[in-house]
């Protein structure tokens, strides 16, 4: 037999697949894993699509109950209400202005702070992660929160959304852990190299960690958006508010669209569940759109800072 015909029967040999052995308990474990979580998939995205349902419905089939997945009695004239309503727009603003701000103010903050922490020669180390780690489960209480910022003069600012929740413990953590995992070689040759700290930090660990700030980002950004409470409390302005306060006021059937009762006395077909769900969906399809963009920085930047090689 020559070679060439020994290499040519070595191909034809069927190759051992590596990986994990399929056996009959993990084939019945992956059914039984693809069922759950197609169940729990379904469970999640039933309320949307039942939102998203009857905002596109008319109010008879919603008060009878028989909206559920598919609208009926197709109508958008709720959209328009809600979309010509001056006041919606600006407290759309508002949301998107106080989202970024605060956003770039907790990015910073929360970077600056876990990089130090990352530090394990720093003295004190082990106090500054104890105070963050208090925080978690103890606070000042709303009372003093409130005399606070007000003393400070935040309220009716974005100051008064973005500083006393500028740093969450949870994404601080796990910042810090991804910072650890980073080689502590790249930092020492860019130090060699004359590298201070901040010039470490910004041309040579952030350009290294653009999965965990995105994740963060998307934290954040999801936190602000949907943080209602916070402008309530300290915005004393109706034109201050974000829409998520526009929406609260809707649900607690105070409606902040000034000319519903007009449009509704001159159709007789103005739903106020309706109105709800309209809003809830113009609330949040904007975030919903920002996920696909951002998952797959996402699933590795939750990854790189939980993972220890």
């Amino acid at each position: 037999m020559t070679v060439d015909t020994a290499e040519r029967a070595t191909e034809t040999r069927p190759r051992r697949r590596r990986g994990i052995r399929q056996t009959r308990g993990y084939r019945v474990f992956q059914v039984v894993n693809a069922i759950v979580l197609t169940l729990v998939v379904l469970v999640t995205l039933y309320p949307f699509v039942n939102i998203v349902a009857r905002s596109m419905s008319e109010e008879a089939y919603i008060i009878a109950g028989q909206v559920n997945l598919v609208p009926r009695g197709f109508n958008l004239d709720t959209y328009r209400l809600v979309m010509s309503d001056s006041m919606f727009w600006t407290n759309y603003r508002n949301t998107v202005v106080y989202t970024v701000a605060a956003t770039v103010i907790s990015i910073v903050m929360t970077t600056c702070y876990a990089y130090v922490l990352s530090k394990k020669h720093l003295k004190g180390r082990s106090a500054l992660v104890g105070i963050a780690v208090f925080t978690m489960f103890f606070s000042g209480g709303l009372i003093p929160n409130y005399v606070l910022v007000t003393s400070l003069g935040l309220k009716n600012s974005v100051w008064a959304i973005a500083l006393p929740n500028a740093i969450n413990v949870f994404n601080l953590l796990v910042m810090k852990a991804f910072f650890e995992s980073l080689p502590v070689e790249l930092e020492e040759a860019a130090a060699v190299d004359g590298l201070n700290t901040y010039g470490i930090l910004l041309r040579i660990v952030l350009p290294l960690s653009k999965a965990i700030v995105a994740t963060m980002v998307l934290f954040y950004a999801v936190a602000f958006w949907n943080s209602w409470f916070a402008a309530f409390l300290y915005m004393d302005r109706q034109e201050l508010w974000p829409v998520t306060v526009y929406l609260r006021n809707l649900i607690a059937g105070a409606t902040g669209a000034e000319n519903v009762g007009a449009i509704a006395e001159a159709n007789e077909v103005q739903a106020e569940a309706t109105l709800k769900a309209v809003t809830i969906v113009l609330t949040t399809l904007p975030i919903l759109l920002v996920y696909p963009f951002v998952q797959r920085y996402f699933v590795r930047g939750i990854m790189l800072g939980a993972v220890k090689g």
